[in-house]
C-alpha cells in the first residue's frame, strides 16, 4: 500500500526563493533514494467558508503564504529506508548550513499516511 507525507508549513513569500531552493535540492535527494513523488505546492485559493484552512492550521503572520508539500513512497517500510538515506546525505546536511531557515518549523503541521484511493 503507498504511503505518504505531507506537511503544511508558513513561509514568508521573501523566503520563497530560498524555500525553493532547498525543496529543489531535497527533492533531488529524497527521489535518489526511492520517492516515488515529491511535491511542494504554494497557497494559492486558500480563504474557505465553513472548514478548516491551511492557514487556520498553520497560521501565517502578515506577509506569510502557505506550502503544501506530500512525497509519495511505496509503502511505510519504503519511506523509512528512504528517509534514513536521505538524513544521511551530505547534501542534506548542505541545506542546512543556511544560518536561518526560510520557514519556522514550530508552525509546521505533519503527518504519514496510508493512501486509501489512488486514482
Amino acid at each position: 500500500m503507498k504511503y505518504v507525507d505531507g506537511y503544511v508549513l508558513p513561509v514568508p513569500k521573501k523566503n520563497l526563493p530560498a524555500y525553493r531552493r532547498i525543496a529543489t535540492e531535497c527533492s533531488k535527494i529524497w527521489r535518489k533514494y526511492g520517492a516515488l513523488k515529491f511535491r511542494e505546492c504554494v497557497g494559492d485559493d486558500l480563504k474557505t467558508i465553513k472548514v478548516k484552512s491551511f492557514p487556520g492550521v498553520v497560521k501565517p503572520k502578515r506577509g506569510e503564504t502557505v506550502v503544501f508539500s506530500w512525497i509519495v513512497y511505496k509503502s511505510r517500510a519504503h519511506r523509512n529506508k528512504v528517509n534514513d538515506k536521505a538524513m544521511k546525505d551530505p547534501r542534506l546536511a548542505g541545506t542546512m548550513k543556511t544560518k536561518k531557515m526560510p520557514f519556522d518549523s514550530k508552525r509546521m503541521a505533519y503527518g504519514g499516511c496510508k493512501v486509501m484511493v489512488d486514482a
